[in-house]
């Protein structure tokens, strides 16, 4: 007897399948991080082999976080792709316990001109005390791009931060600035901060940007409050950022394998409530979730949420539309008889008696067509009289003639130049004679 089919993941009993089974997050959660640490355990004995042809860059940071510490990822599969173009620009979710609390985390704060203005709201003494050392380097886009063009430079910027902040004015310019070195992968991709604080765009009733008049101060100079920046890029470091591309999967940091199980769960639901809330991310919301795992840099995924259909609307399932209408079945069938009766028959006398009568009318339309042309399959050419060819041995023997006084000739006049030529011969004819004799 076949063992019974056990279930990957469990739903709530009540209410609408969309929507996740906590205790089913929670479980996930500790044998995950279960796995993780015990593997550290076996592995922390073992001399690790260094890969000497391995990238330092941000690629292995995106995989082992910004720290030392083993990051967990929320794998989210969905039924259509999400966007149809990558989005170099990430969204962000809040988390009810952030990621990027390490005082120590350096960043990079990528600002519109001039940077003196934001240099001095950093600097400033309502600026949260807290926030402000963590700031490592505050610079304007015309210092980076004329500083950092050299790529041997964009790499020595990368590897001494380990977070980018770019004002959302100026954030559509940096990818051809900064290039493949920080958005080849998504650990240095900078996050949109709005450095205006709560000053808005101003638009008309069509919703429409106003032009500034001409007396107004740059863009750039419109700067928010020390408070106000403070809280936009404390905003910005407490999320978990959504990096779209034009594919059905995509990853999202949820938090680390040294938090406690409860605290990952949470910023699970915190992710997928965000994701498929308002269709901001994934277009249809739950109709388009296919499923949601977790996992490690190098572990197993784990299932927390399985869809139990694979489509997102009624109408992208064909109930039997595939099939043909039964009379043209019918129809079919009964032309694949007659080809089959016709088959037999051509097998029977009377068959190859038609098939000879067509064969002997192919023959003899060929060979009309052979007279009509002048060429009969009989035709023989004519035979020569004697007279012509007693005419033609006598113009060969003329030839042959012809042919000998000429060499003759030649052999004359030949020894005639010559007289060693003439006794040599003549010494070879009498050898000849003289072996002829013996």
């Amino acid at each position: 007897m076949a063992p019974a089919a056990t279930e990957l993941t469990t739903k709530v009993q009540s209410g609408s399948p969309y929507q996740l089974d906590q205790s089913q997050i929670l479980r996930a959660s500790e044998a995950l991080v279960k796995h993780i640490a015990s593997e550290e355990q076996r592995s922390s004995g073992e001399a690790p082999k260094k890969n000497l042809l391995a990238d330092d860059d941000a690629s292995s940071d995106e995989a082992k976080g910004n720290d030392d510490t083993v990051p967990v990822w929320l794998i989210v599969t969905t039924k259509k792709h999400i966007v149809n173009k990558a989005r170099l620009k990430p969204g962000k979710i809040p988390l009810p316990h952030p990621l990027n609390t390490d005082p120590g985390t350096r960043i990079c704060l990528i600002t519109a001109d001039p940077q003196r203005t934001y240099k001095d709201i950093v600097a400033h003494p309502s600026f949260p005390s807290d926030l402000g050392p963590r700031i490592a380097r505050v610079i304007g886009i015309s210092k980076l791009r004329a500083k950092y063009k050299a790529y041997e430079a964009r790499r020595q910027l990368a590897s001494e931060h380990d977070v980018f902040l770019a004002d959302d004015r100026i954030i559509t310019s940096l990818p051809a600035l900064l290039g493949k070195t920080f958005y080849q992968t998504g650990a240095r991709r900078p996050v949109p901060v709005s450095l205006r604080g709560n000053e808005k765009t101003p638009r008309d009733a069509q919703g429409r940007k106003v032009r500034r008049p001409a007396d107004a101060p740059p863009a750039g100079l419109v700067a928010g409050s020390p408070e106000a920046v403070a809280r936009e890029i404390r905003r910005a470091l407490e999320a978990a950022l959504v990096h779209l591309s034009p594919s059905t999967s995509t990853a999202v940091k949820v938090g680390r394998a040294d938090w406690a199980p409860e605290w990952i769960a949470a910023n699970v639901e915190a992710v997928v409530a965000g994701l498929t809330a308002n269709d901001k991310f994934i277009p249809r919301g739950w109709r388009n979730v296919k499923s949601l795992h977790i996992k490690g840099p190098n572990t197993m995924a784990l299932p927390v949420w399985l869809a139990d259909e694979l489509w997102v609307d009624e109408e992208d399932v064909l109930d039997e539309a595939w099939k043909e209408d039964p009379e043209k079945v019918q129809q079919r069938l009964e032309k694949k008889k007659e080809r089959k009766a016709k088959a037999k028959g051509r097998a029977t006398e009377a068959g190859a008696n038609e098939e000879k009568a067509e064969r002997s009318e192919w023959k003899e339309k060929k060979e009309k067509k052979r007279k009509a042309e002048g060429e009969t399959k009989d035709a023989k050419p004519a035979k020569k009289s004697k007279k012509d060819k007693s005419f033609e041995d006598d113009n060969l023997a003329k030839e042959i003639a012809k042919r000998k006084e000429k060499l003759k000739r030649q052999r004359a006049e030949a020894m005639e130049g010559d007289e060693d030529v003439v006794k040599m011969l003549g010494n070879n004819k009498k050898v000849k004679k003289a072996k002829s004799k013996a």
